[in-house]
């Protein structure tokens, strides 16, 4: 009990850290580089750079009660557990952005190169977020849930409809152009920056995930739907109990590992986990399967039919 205490407190300060300092990349991004510019590079902290710009509200606050009717939502539809991680993120994240902006000086240089760090410097600050298994709400929640009842549209679609979106209002609210442009610069360099963190230089690699609980039907669900990750049951017999059963098998990105772990953890805290690295993962999702790889395929097949 007192062991699981401790690594309950270390797994907390671990989070903090991270959404610290993920607060303060974030902060800069939109204090030093986007905001002066009249980039608005989607999500509500987007939309929030909008208003701020017609109104003068602060972003950070309106970002913080965008994301309010969001949360309620999603607690509604996911269950408190799931979500408390992505709330605690937001107010780090938000409650930076509008205490450091007397610190942090605006630039108001090439704005192609504004757009260009503060895609690099946002990036990094949600990559350090994901590692924890949270997100900052907006786009990423709106798109998982809009997912639970558009199944046809992927939730990568999703986000980009909703970015889209704000874009567009950026540039009507702006009368520029030129300013959704860059945040579209903006928002493929933080894409591309968090790939790189998470995913490393290569895309196919990622974690493999087995999961032996009495509830694997129910844990199988869940990943399904929140993390949207296929999940494979294998038959299994236990050597001691004899008793027959199933594992769960999963493959999935560094960075969703926590979620998985969240979710089997408060379906059954008896569940028996191993994580372990995947060197190379082909197939939807990670790496597409690469035209060398069906040249050997075919290779082979040719070679046993010609063996027949």
């Amino acid at each position: 009990m007192l062991l699981h205490l401790k690594n309950g407190a270390k797994e907390l300060l671990l989070d903090f850290l991270y959404y610290a300092a993920a607060s303060i990349l974030c902060a800069v991004s939109v204090r030093m580089f986007t905001a002066p510019n009249h980039i608005a590079p989607g999500g509500v902290t987007g939309l929030s750079t909008v208003i701020n710009y017609l109104s003068g509200l602060p972003i950070g606050m309106m970002s913080l009660l965008l994301n309010i009717p969001i949360f309620i939502w999603a607690v509604l539809q996911i269950g408190y557990k799931l979500v408390g991680k992505t709330m605690i993120a937001t107010v780090f994240v938000a409650s930076a952005i509008d205490i450091l902006s007397v610190l942090i000086p605006p630039y108001s240089g090439n704005p192609m190169l504004a757009a260009i760090f503060g895609g690099l410097l946002d990036g990094t600050g949600l990559s350090l977020v994901f590692m924890r298994g949270a997100t900052t709400g907006g786009t990423d929640l709106i798109a998982r849930l809009l997912n639970r009842r558009v199944r046809f549209v992927s939730m990568g679609k999703l986000m980009l409809c909703v970015d889209f979106v704000i874009v567009v209002i950026s540039a009507i609210a702006y009368r520029s152009i030129e300013s959704a442009l860059y945040a579209l610069i903006a928002i493929f360099v933080s894409s591309r920056m968090i790939d790189t963190i998470l995913y490393g230089t290569d895309v196919g690699t990622g974690k493999v995930i087995f999961i032996i609980s009495e509830k694997s039907e129910r844990i199988a669900q869940e990943i399904l739907t929140d993390v949207e990750r296929g999940v494979t049951y294998l038959d299994s017999k236990g050597a001691y109990t004899g008793r027959k059963g199933e594992v769960l098998l999963c493959a999935a990105r560094r960075y969703e590992v926590v979620k998985i772990k969240d979710i089997v953890r408060t379906i059954d805290r008896n569940a028996f986990l191993i994580v372990g690295d995947a060197g190379e993962i082909t197939g939807e999702g990670f790496r597409e399967v690469r035209p060398e790889d069906k040249t050997l395929r075919e290779l082979i097949e040719r070679l046993k039919s010609e063996k027949k």
